[in-house]
C-alpha cells in the first residue's frame, strides 16, 4: 500500500540514518541501467579502449626523404647512421628538394633531410655545419622521434669527429677523447619513453573520478525529475534522513562499490598492457582511497548542476576536458598561472594522479606523497559539508517551488 513515509526516518538514530542512506544508494544504482553502465562498464572498457589507442607507444622507421648536395664520405657517414636508427629510416635519395617536397606532399615521407655542398668542407675547417630538417608535425610523437633521432646522431657524430682531432694531436694515448660531458637520457617512470606509459597512469585515475562524478550526477539529475513530478518531493529517497546522514550514506556506498573498480584500474591494467607499476600495491591503494572519499563527496556537491538526467553528460563531458588539461598530464603544474593553479587544487583527480604517479610509477612510498595524500583528505571533509549543503538546499528549494504535497495525494515508497 503507498504511503507517506518521508519523515518515519527521522526518529532513528544519526548512524541508523547513515546505514538506510547507505541501503537506499545501493538499491538506487541497481535498479538504474544507466547508473550501472556509468560505474561498471565505464571503468571496465575505458581504460582498456584508450591503452589499445595508444599502443604502440612508440614509432619505428619513420621514412625520410634525403637530399645530399655533399656526396662526401662524411655525409654517407650521417644518412648510414641515421638510417641505423630505431626511428627512422632513409625512403628515398632525391636530387634536389622539389623531389624531397613531392615526396612529403604526397605523404610518402615523414621528413625531409637536406645536406648542404659545404657539410664536410665546413667540418674539415674546423667550421659549425648545419644539416636541416623539415618535418611534418601533424602527430607530435612522429616528430619527437626524429628530432630525438638527429639529435642523437648529431651527438655521436660530435663524439667522434672530437676523438679524431685529439688523436691528431699525439694525445691518444692519454685517454682523452669523446665530448667533455656524456649525454644519457634516464626517463623516470617511462623507461621505455612510450606515450601510453605516460599518459595512461594519470588517464586512469581521471577516469575513475569522471565515471564515478557522472553516475552521481546522473542519480541526482532523476531524483530532481521526480521532486518536480511530485511536489517537490523524491518518492525514492527518504527525505526524513538528516543531510548530513544521507550524504555519508551515499558516499560509502560510491567508495565501497568503487573499491574493486579501482584494483582492477590501477593494478591489472598496468599489468596487461605492460605499463610502469614500480610502487608497492598497498601503497597506492592506500593513497587512492582518500581520492574516492573526495571523489563521492565532490560529485554530490557538483549534482547541484544537474536539474535533469541528461545534464549529467554536460556537466561532466565538458568538465573532464579541463580537468585532464588542470591534472598536470599535458601542461606541468609549476607553468600554469596562480588561478589555474587554485582551480586545478580543488579537482581530486588533480592530486590523485600526482600521487598516483609518484607511487607508482616512480616508485615512492606514501610517506613521500603525504602531500597530495593530505590535501585528498582535505578536500574530503571540506567536499562533505558542502555536499551536505548542497543536499539540504535541494530538498528547501524543491519545497518552495513545487508547493507542499496535496493532502488527498500519496507517494511510492520503494524497498
Amino acid at each position: 500500500m503507498a504511503q507517506n513515509n518521508h519523515s518515519a526516518p527521522a526518529r532513528y538514530g544519526w548512524f541508523t540514518q547513515v546505514a538506510l542512506a547507505f541501503r537506499r544508494e545501493w538499491t538506487m544504482i541497481f535498479n538504474d541501467v544507466g547508473v550501472m553502465l556509468f560505474f561498471i562498464a565505464l571503468p571496465l572498457m575505458y581504460p582498456v579502449i584508450y591503452t589499445l589507442i595508444y599502443n604502440p607507444e612508440v614509432v619505428r622507421d619513420l621514412p625520410l626523404a634525403i637530399v645530399d648536395n655533399s656526396r662526401t664520405e662524411m655525409s654517407r657517414e650521417l644518412i648510414r647512421r641515421i638510417d641505423a636508427s630505431p626511428s627512422a629510416s632513409v625512403y628515398q635519395y632525391c636530387t634536389d628538394m622539389a623531389e624531397a617536397r613531392h615526396l612529403f606532399g604526397n605523404n610518402e615521407v615523414s621528413g625531409i633531410i637536406e645536406i648542404p655542398s659545404d657539410y664536410e668542407k665546413n667540418i674539415v675547417s674546423g667550421k659549425q655545419a648545419t644539416v636541416p630538417f623539415y618535418g611534418e608535425v601533424s602527430l607530435l610523437l612522429r616528430y619527437r622521434a626524429l628530432l630525438s633521432t638527429l639529435t642523437d646522431v648529431q651527438l655521436v657524430t660530435a663524439e667522434d669527429l672530437s676523438a679524431s682531432k685529439i688523436a691528431q694531436t699525439g694525445l691518444a694515448s692519454t685517454g682523452l677523447g669523446g665530448l667533455p660531458i656524456e649525454n644519457h637520457n634516464n626517463f623516470l617512470g617511462d623507461p621505455g619513453q612510450g606515450f601510453a606509459s605516460f599518459i595512461m597512469p594519470g588517464i586512469i585515475i581521471l577516469i575513475l573520478q569522471q565515471s564515478m562524478v557522472l553516475g552521481i550526477c546522473f542519480i541526482g539529475g532523476t531524483a530532481r525529475e521526480r521532486r518536480r513530478k511530485f511536489f517537490g518531493t523524491d518518492p525514492l529517497a527518504l527525505d526524513g534522513l538528516s543531510a548530513s546522514a544521507t550524504v555519508l550514506g551515499k558516499a560509502l556506498t560510491y567508495v565501497i562499490f568503487y573499491i574493486p573498480m579501482t584494483i582492477y584500474v590501477v593494478r591489472f591494467i598496468p599489468e596487461m598492457f605492460n605499463l610502469p607499476h614500480q610502487g608497492a600495491v598497498i601503497d597506492y591503494l592506500l593513497f587512492l582511497f582518500p581520492m574516492l572519499v573526495a571523489s563521492a563527496f565532490f560529485g554530490q556537491t557538483v549534482q547541484i548542476l544537474c536539474k535533469e538526467r541528461e545534464s549529467a553528460f554536460i556537466v561532466v563531458v565538458f568538465t573532464s576536458v579541463a580537468f585532464l588539461f588542470l591534472s598536470g598530464l599535458t601542461w606541468p603544474r609549476y607553468a600554469m598561472n596562480d588561478f589555474w593553479l587554485w582551480i586545478s587544487d580543488l579537482v581530486p583527480a588533480t592530486w590523485g594522479v600526482e600521487g598516483f604517479i609518484r607511487i607508482n610509477s616512480n616508485g615512492a612510498s606514501l610517506a613521500e606523497s603525504s602531500r597530495p595524500f593530505i590535501a585528498l583528505w582535505i578536500q574530503s571533509a571540506v567536499y562533505f559539508c558542502t555536499a551536505v549543503w548542497v543536499t539540504a538546499y535541494i530538498r528547501r528549494r524543491s519545497i518552495r517551488k513545487y508547493g507542499p504535497l496535496p493532502s488527498d495525494a500519496s507517494t511510492i515508497t520503494s524497498d
